[in-house]
This record gives C-alpha cells, structure tokens and sequence, in this order.
C-alpha cells in the first residue's frame, strides 16, 4: 500500500483543495502535484499573481498564507500508477477529513480537483458545507478551466482577506 501526504492546514484555513491520491511524480517529488505538468501551483500563481516555488516547506507557507487547506480524499491505495479511473478500482482506505472542517478550522467550501475525488468524497461526506466538482488540473485533462478555479477560490478567499497578498 501507498501512503498518500499529510494534510497541510491550520486553523485559518477557509478552502479545503481535496485532491484524489498522489501521482507516481508526486510520490516521487514527496508532495502534492509533484509532477510538473500538472496545472495545480500554476494556477495558484494565477489566482493570487504570485509565484509559488519548488521548495515543499515555501508551498506549504504559500497555501497557508493564503488560507488554503490541502488534503485526498484517499490516505492509502494499493495503486501502482497514477490514473484515477484506475484508483476507483483499487485497494483504498478513506481519508477523515473531519479535522479540516468547522469548528477546528474556517473552512467554508471543499473544492475537488476533478471528478475522481468528488465522486469518492460523494460517497461518504454527510457535512453541509458546499462541495464543488472543479476541473483537474492533471496535464492529462484536455477540460481543464482555470477560470472556473480562480472565481471558486476568490468566492470563498477574495483577494483582500488573503492574509499577506502583496500584488
């Protein structure tokens, strides 16, 4: 089995990002969107105009600045690869999310990145926060749409609560 990362959050958290489990780049790299070509840290830099860099402990600093929540839906898979219709049909254990949520963050909104974590979070979460099916933001994804990632995000965090945002 494969372990997915821990979350990254703390109490200022108002967006919870759930992806669906760690690509083989991502697992190799160490941390979430690990592999280059996946949009994620490119849109972030979209949404908030400012550059995200290679270092694990800076994108942590970055999401936390920005009030951000990261996390998967699944904590454990017996996937070898990386795709996510193949995920759905391994060996899995679900992540608890409950300790991102109210009231031990302020947390408003979970946003999916792509069907596979929706649809797997769809199945057990029972809370009344919004959910939203986004777009991924793998390379692979020819539907991909950072519009519709920047107005979620800035619904939930505008630009002027982010805490330390400069541009």
């Amino acid at each position: 089995m494969f372990k997915g990362f821990e979350a990254v959050y703390d109490k200022n958290s108002e967006v919870l990002i759930l992806g669906s489990f760690p690509s083989v780049k991502s697992r190799e790299a160490g941390f979430y969107y690990g592999n280059k070509q996946n949009r994620f840290w490119k849109m972030l830099e979209g949404v908030f105009n400012e550059n995200v860099e290679e270092n694990i402990e800076k994108k942590k600093a970055f999401l936390l600045r920005h009030n951000i929540a990261l996390y998967d839906v699944v904590l454990e898979s017996d996937l070898s690869g990386s795709s996510d219709l193949s995920l759905e049909k391994s060996k899995y254990s679900l992540s608890d999310i409950t300790f991102l949520l109210p009231p031990f963050t302020r947390v408003k909104a979970i946003l999916c990145n792509g069907k596979t974590a929706f649809n797997i979070l769809s199945k057990t979460y029972v809370g009344n926060l919004p959910v939203l099916l986004l777009s991924s933001t793998s390379s692979a994804n020819p539907r991909y749409n950072f519009e519709d990632w920047k107005k979620a995000i800035l619904s939930v965090i505008p630009l002027n609560n982010s805490s330390m945002h400069t541009k």
